[in-house]
Order: structure tokens, then C-alpha cells, then sequence
């Protein structure tokens, strides 16, 4: 069991019997009163951010959350099939425990949130970026924009769409921001 003076961001903590990371704390020392804790916390199953304020002192419970890398295989019935990278062994994840689940492919190497004392997976993170190949794109016309920044629609060969400048086509990799799924560069071949 810690305490308040053990918070720190990316500590995992159960908190009124859900998982939560502290993404921002801050002690405040009044000058007249007990002294207290101002946390952020991020609910790590729906990615919800609350603010909450512990006293000084107060036990909190930690959860120990390990990060292992894991191969997306395929998509069947059971959800996306993984394997881990050391073992072999293969888990399926539910879709809905993976932030941007269409921009994943097959071979791409994920980040899987294990919960360490029962072993159960809680979510799984895509890199920050990844490359696909525009899979089909309307061609940009010049001289049809009122500014620089004009984009359209591509779809990338995990059937994503993704809003991308007028200067790319068919066949083109691009580079896409796996948290805000927008265009970052065309990659070079």
C-alpha cells in the first residue's frame, strides 16, 4: 500500500475499483489547513480523464501494469489475434480495447497493457506513427484550392480513411499520426 507522497505520473492506482494512470499531480501546501494532493487521473480502459483531490497522507492502492510487445496476426470471430514476440503465444484482444483499431496491419507490432498480478491484457496501443499505402484517392486538381492546406480523402490498405494533401496518389505511403489519425509525410520508397 502507498500513499499520497508516492504519486507520481504514469503511476497506475485503483481507484473506487477502476484502473487509473496519474497523468498530472500537483501537492498544495496551503498556508492555513491540511495539506493535499491535486491529481488528474485517465481511466485506463476508456481513456476518460477525471480530476480528483486526495489529502495528505491518504493510502492509495498501486496496480503494477506491464507493457509487452505483441505481432497483430489477424482479425477473425474471437477479435484481433496477437503473438507475443518471445513466447509465441498467441491471445485475442475485443476491437474496442484498441485506440484506432482500422489503422493497424497485419505484422505491425503493438504495445499490450498487461495487468501483472492476474495477467489479463487491458489495452493495447498502436505506435505513435504508421506507414500504409493509399489504396485508392480522388486525383487534386491545381487550382481548385482558396489555400495551401487543402486536402481530400484516401483510403489505406487497412480501409481507413484519412484526409491527405492534393499532391498524393494511388500507391503512395504515407506516414499517419497514429493519435489524431491525420497525414504526417509521403514516405519515400
Amino acid at each position: 500500500m502507498a500513499t499520497t507522497a508516492d504519486i507520481k505520473n504514469g503511476l497506475t492506482i485503483n481507484y473506487n475499483g477502476q484502473l487509473f494512470t496519474i497523468v498530472e499531480f500537483l501537492h498544495v501546501k496551503p498556508g492555513k489547513g491540511a495539506a493535499f494532493v491535486r491529481t488528474k487521473l485517465k481511466n485506463v480502459k476508456t481513456g476518460k480523464v477525471i480530476e480528483n483531490t486526495f489529502n495528505a497522507g491518504v493510502k492509495i492502492e498501486t496496480v503494477r501494469i506491464e507493457r509487452r510487445p505483441y505481432q497483430y496476426l489477424y482479425k477473425d470471430d474471437m477479435g484481433c489475434n496477437f503473438m507475443n514476440t518471445e513466447t509465441y503465444e498467441q491471445i485475442p484482444i475485443a476491437p474496442d480495447m484498441i485506440q484506432n483499431v482500422d489503422l493497424m496491419k497485419e505484422g505491425q507490432i503493438i504495445e499490450i497493457n498487461f495487468h501483472a498480478d492476474t495477467e489479463t491484457p487491458l489495452t493495447a496501443e498502436l505506435p505513435a506513427a504508421v506507414e500504409l499505402e493509399v489504396t485508392a484517392t480522388i486525383p487534386g486538381e491545381k487550382g481548385n484550392t482558396a489555400s495551401s492546406t487543402a486536402l481530400k480523402p484516401a483510403t489505406v490498405e487497412t480501409g481507413a480513411e484519412i484526409m491527405v494533401p492534393l499532391f498524393i496518389n494511388e500507391g503512395d505511403i504515407i506516414k499517419v499520426d497514429t493519435s489524431n489519425r491525420t497525414y504526417s509525410e509521403r514516405v519515400k520508397k
